[in-house]
C-alpha cells in the first residue's frame, strides 16, 4: 500500500538541502565502527502469511502500547514495504467516548491516555496506487512504548515511538472502514506524514537497535507461496533486523533520494518493457498491493488496461542493472497499465508477487534499497 505522491514531489528536490539533510540525520544511526570489539546478532521478526486465493498478505501484530497489553484482542497490522510509518485505529486504544466522526477529543497541546501522549497536532494521508484506490486516514501524533510482533514467537520493543492514531479511514468514495481495518506496519524509510511542528513518522524498524556492530535496516528472504495459507502460515524467518557488510555486498544496491518532507522514498527509477514496448518510470516494491501490480506508462491511453494472459513484463533499474521479468496469469501477476495523467501517480507499482522470487533490503543508515533474484 503505497503513500500517494505528488507530480510536484519530484520537482521540488533541492540538492544543497539533501546534502544537508544527509549529514544531519547520520548522527543518530548506527554503523560499525572501526574498534567494534563484538557484533551482535541479527534479530528475526516473524510475520503470517495469509492467502484467500484472491489475494495474499503479510501480517504481524501489536502486542502491547503504553501501559496496556492488547495481545488478546488480535490488532493485527498489514505489513507494508510501501509505506513508512505505524498506523493504528484509537478504538480500543483508548476511551471511546474520547472519539468522534471529525477527531479525537481533548484539551490543550497534548494529553496522556494509558500510557500514550496524544498531541494536537493532525493530519491526513493518502494510501492508494492510483486515483481509483486512495484511502484516506485522519488522526493525530502519538508517542508510546510499543512491543510489536506475535506475542507467542517473541517480538520487538520500542521504548518511544511516534506513530499516527487514527480515529477515522475511508475509501475514495468515503465509506468508511471499520474498527482497525486500516491497522499499517509501513517500513520503508519514507515519512508518512510530516505535521506542523515538523515531527514525523516513520518505519518502527529505523527506532529498533540492531546491536553492536550491525547497521540498521532490515532484509526480507523470498516470500515463497508455500508461506501462505488461508488461516496463515507464521514465518519466524520472514524479516531479519540488523545488516552487515556482507549482506550490502550480495544485494543489487540502489541510493534512494531525499525528498523534503516526506524522507526518502523507496522509489528507484527502472526501465519496464510490456508487449515487446519500453518506457521508462519510477518503480516501488509493494507488499502492501495485492493482486495487481500498476506500470504508469506516459504513451499509454486515458483508460486503465488489464494486460491479457500470457503477457510478459520486465523491468531493469537504470542504475543498478536489477532485472526481474514476469509473464501475467488469470490469478497471478495480474498487471494494469495506466497513464499517469489518468491514474495521478508516475510511481509503477510491483505488488506482493515480485517477493515471492526475489529478495528485498533497506539500509536505513546509508539511504539504500537492495534487490536479489532467486
Amino acid at each position: 500500500m503505497r503513500k500517494i505522491y505528488s507530480f510536484k514531489l519530484f520537482l521540488r528536490i533541492s540538492a544543497v538541502f539533501i546534502l544537508f539533510l544527509i549529514a544531519s540525520c547520520s548522527k543518530d544511526k548506527k554503523k560499525p565502527g572501526d574498534n567494534t570489539p563484538t557484533q551482535a546478532t541479527p534479530t528475526k521478526f516473524g510475520l503470517y502469511g495469509a492467502d484467500s486465493s484472491i489475494y495474499k498478505i503479510l501480517y504481524t501484530f501489536l502486542d502491547k502500547i503504553g501501559t496496556q497489553d492488547v495481545s488478546n484482542a488480535d490488532y493485527d497490522l498489514l505489513f507494508d514495504t510501501g509505506s513508512g510509518g505505524l498506523v493504528l485505529d484509537a478504538h480500543g486504544i483508548i476511551p471511546s467516548n474520547m472519539i468522534t466522526s471529525t477527531g479525537i477529543t481533548f484539551t490543550g497541546d497534548s494529553t496522556v491516555i494509558n500510557g500514550i501522549t496524544i498531541y494536537n497536532q493532525k493530519a491526513t494521508i493518502s494510501y492508494g496506487d492510483d486515483a481509483a484506490t486512495t484511502d484516506n486516514v485522519y488522526g493525530y501524533l502519538a508517542y508510546a512504548p510499543i512491543t510489536l510482533g506475535d506475542p507467542n514467537n517473541g517480538g520487538i520493543t520500542i521504548k518511544r515511538l511516534p506513530f499516527f492514531l487514527y480515529y477515522k479511514a475511508s475509501d475514495t468514495q468515503g465509506n468508511v472502514f471499520g474498527d482497525h481495518e486500516f491497522d499499517v506496519l509501513g517500513v520503508s524509510s519514507e515519512y508518512d506524514v510530516t505535521f506542523p511542528n515538523n515531527a514525523y513518522i516513520t518505519s518502527p524498524f529505523q527506532y529498533f537497535d540492531p546491536g553492536e556492530g550491525l547497521i540498521k535496516g532490515f532484509k526480507m528472504p523470498v516470500m515463497s507461496a508455500d508461506r501462505y495459507s488461508l488461516n496463515g502460515t507464521y514465518n519466524s524467518d520472514a524479516v531479519t533486523l540488523g545488516l552487515t557488510s556482507s549482506d550490502l555486498s550480495s544485494f543489487t544496491m540502489h541510493q534512494l533520494t531525499y525528498y523534503p518532507g516526506d524522507g526518502y522514498a523507496p522509489i528507484v527509477p527502472a526501465s519496464v518493457t510490456y508487449n515487446g514496448k519500453t518506457f521508462n518510470t519510477s518503480v516501488i516494491f509493494d507488499t502492501g498491493t495485492e493482486p495487481y501490480s500498476y506500470l504508469q506508462d506516459p504513451t499509454a491511453g486515458n483508460t486503465a488496461v488489464l494486460l491479457p494472459v500470457n503477457t510478459p513484463v520486465s523491468l531493469t533499474t537504470t542504475p543498478g542493472g536489477f532485472t526481474y521479468s514476469y509473464a501475467t496469469s488469470a490469478e497471478d501477476n495480474i498487471t494494469y497499465v495506466e497513464n499517469p495523467a489518468q491514474s495521478n501517480s508516475s510511481v509503477t507499482v510491483m505488488s506482493l508477487e515480485f517477493f515471492l522470487t526475489n529478495e528485498f533490503l533497506l539500509d536505513y543508515y546509508d539511504h539504500k534499497l537492495g534487490l536479489k533474484n532467486n
